[in-house]
């Protein structure tokens, strides 16, 4: 497979990977064959995951749009992605241009995507780091150098905490990152849930990617409630993404179609 001019040299070009293959669920084009193939393997087990995508993104663009209106100028977006329309640093600069954005992800094309298209601008970075390596991210010195965290910052971990099974402690890392903020700091979480869904179907999805970089671990209502331990939760708490403050009133129906839960919390 020839490798394309803007791949880095250090990634495995012949491995599906969850971040490129969501790019394609988007509509991106940071992606290669083999994410191709898997996420149309998806497709044909799930018809609607590119949908399931578009809901996510929904709720985070939403999501930014709340914090920014709530006060908050620093955001840290864990497993943040491939960039595309509609990202973090678009939304909240837009709202508030003094708004500092901070993205990690363990991909390489998502953090070299990222620092590309953030040239120029002195308030957003990106840095390859890994959830599950909490202390690492906060201690990073491109995250100290933008972020205070004696200020309120926003954390966004949205649809990465179905890629982090239960062996390696996703509360854990929470808690770490939580204990790390500032009163008045906020929590968004976003993941997979198979609540109502076809078991043949979480069943296809789950063999589907077993084969990529991150497989996948989905949970239900309850287990991701659990992970704002510490958190208020903001109404409507945590529900199918499109109930989340959506834009218009039809916008939730068929709500659990889009797959994915979510909420925001604020830190006391």
């Amino acid at each position: 497979m020839e490798r394309p001019q803007w791949a880095p040299q250090t990634i495995d070009i012949e491995r599906p990977s969850v971040a490129r293959m969501y790019d394609y669920y988007l509509g991106g084009y940071h992606n290669f064959a083999v994410d191709r193939a898997a996420a149309q393997q998806m497709i044909a087990a799930v018809p609607e995951a590119p949908l399931m995508a578009q809901a996510n993104r929904a709720f985070l663009r939403r999501a930014v749009r709340f914090l920014v209106d709530a006060g908050v100028r620093q955001f840290l977006d864990v497993g943040s992605g491939i960039p595309t329309v509609g990202n973090v640093h678009e939304i909240a600069q837009q709202q508030a241009p003094d708004a500092r954005v901070v993205y990690v992800d363990t991909d390489p094309v998502a953090v070299a995507h990222s620092r590309e298209i953030l040239a120029g601008n002195d308030l957003a970075t990106a840095v390859q780091e890994d959830l599950r390596r909490p202390r690492e991210i906060l201690d990073h010195p491109e995250v100290r150098k933008l972020i205070d965290l004696d200020a309120p910052v926003a954390v966004m971990i949205v649809a990465v905490l179905h890629f982090v099974p239960d062996s390696d402690d996703p509360a854990g890392c929470i808690r770490t990152i939580r204990d790390a903020l500032a009163p008045g700091s906020y929590l968004t979480l976003s993941q997979a849930s198979d609540e109502g869904r076809p078991a043949q179907e979480r069943d296809d999805a789950v063999a589907i990617y077993r084969r990529t970089d991150s497989p996948l671990a989905v949970r239900d209502r309850a287990e991701l409630t659990r992970f704002f331990e510490g958190f208020d939760l903001v109404e409507p708490g945590v529900v199918w993404v499109p109930q989340w403050r959506p834009d218009s009133p039809h916008a939730a129906d068929d709500a659990d179609r889009a797959a994915f839960q979510g909420g925001v919390g604020r830190l006391a």
